[in-house]
């Protein structure tokens, strides 16, 4: 008996190990911050062909790898090669909480019978924005893997009570999800042990011909939106809500980002480009068309899906130049920015739909990039 299975276990030791599937999410280090925090990255890879990195510094998207018609890949996001670039700089690719874009009023706004005051860098500043001095894209979140045909990374924060001047202990968890059908899916929630206030959104800088390429001029835009919120020159609502009816951010039909970023319209040479809050068409809270681009070179196409109220376009109005991933020297209009979120100001702004959160009414949106291809020539203007 024993010589038996001395013999059977031999031959089980010695037979070759099955092959392992190969994992569709990866991990690797990614260094640590200047406090000492290990930050990870991780590689989503999908049956489609798009591969998405996330790391969970700011629960950045660092990189989305998308082919083109011919099946060539490039990275559609701006960003850095490193770490310290994101430590130190900029909001690219980043989740941004407590409360993404501006709130007005010297930081101040109302809620449930008292007047919330944020930090402010000095007396005079009129606006905070993105979360002012705490914000969620500084932040290294916890990270969870799962694998499988859709793989995914839950990332999850928790900001203490007094975070950054907002009342509430809240905790953030946003899911990324590559799909089947080459898409990005980002599921955001927060939970709150008393009311605050929260805003959340990603910061991703978009150009579909890759990042470095140029200008993303040439790309054609539609965003299904029949009104949007004017805004003053510090880019702060006036309240109003207007019909983009007549106007040049009328897009309900694809236009040319070349044709309309240096209109003498009041609302885009303001901000020397599109940077404007764009009501989106249908309800709120149901996943709907927000916004489709082209790129008629490449022919990728990113079609944009929300359950928000509203997106932000902003076509990267700088005036300087950054410098990027694999020493690339990003410059003026080289990306479009869409985030996706409640109005700007909404706190002040009691026709603005509510983001005031409860224990008993958490925030939950859904934010979809969906890649796809177009065939045909190449425009040549």
């Amino acid at each position: 008996m024993h010589a038996r299975a001395n013999i059977v276990i031999g031959l089980m030791l010695s037979a070759p190990a099955a092959p392992a599937l190969a994992a569709n999410i990866t991990e690797a280090d990614w260094g640590v911050t200047s406090a000492g925090e290990k930050v990870e990255l991780f590689t989503l890879k999908g049956a489609g062909g798009l591969t998405a990195q996330i790391s969970n510094y700011g629960a950045v998207i660092v990189e989305l790898l998308v082919p083109d018609r011919n099946g060539q890949i490039a990275d559609v996001t701006l960003g850095y090669d490193a770490l310290a670039s994101y430590e130190k700089d900029g909001v690219y690719g980043a989740v941004i909480g407590r409360y993404v874009n501006r709130i007005g009023n010297h930081g101040s706004f109302p809620l449930e019978g008292k007047t919330i005051h944020l930090p402010l860098t000095s007396p005079d500043q009129k606006i905070v924005i993105h979360g002012g001095n705490a914000g969620f894209q500084k932040r290294v979140w916890r990270a969870a893997m799962h694998d499988g045909p859709e793989p995914s990374v839950t990332l999850t924060l928790n900001s203490p009570d007094g975070d950054g001047g907002f009342p509430g202990a809240l905790t953030a968890t946003v899911i990324y999800t590559v799909t089947r059908d080459n898409a990005l899916k980002m599921d955001i929630r927060a939970v709150t042990d008393q009311p605050t206030v929260a805003n959340l959104t990603n910061h991703a800088y978009f150009n579909l011909g890759g990042d470095g390429s140029g200008d993303v001029l040439n790309e054609r835009m539609q965003v299904f939106a029949d009104q949007y919120t004017p805004a003053d020159g510090d880019g702060l609502p006036t309240g109003q809500i207007a019909p983009v009816a007549g106007t040049p951010l009328d897009f309900r039909k694809p236009v040319r980002l070349g044709d309309i970023v240096d209109s003498s319209f009041v609302q885009i040479a303001q901000r020397k480009g599109l940077d404007i809050n764009m009501i989106i068409n249908g309800t709120p809270g149901t996943l709907r068309p927000a916004v489709r681009i082209t790129d008629p070179a490449s022919g990728r196409v990113m079609e944009v899906l929300t359950t928000q109220p509203g997106v932000q376009v902003y076509s990267d109005n700088i005036t300087d130049t950054v410098l990027g991933k694999g020493g690339k020297h990003y410059g003026n209009r080289q990306a479009i920015c869409f985030e996706t979120q409640h109005y700007p100001d909404s706190p002040n702004r009691a026709n603005f739909p509510s983001t005031e959160i409860t224990p008993s009414k958490p925030l939950h949106e859904i934010t979809v990039y969906k890649f796809s291809n177009e065939t045909g020539a190449t425009h040549a203007n």
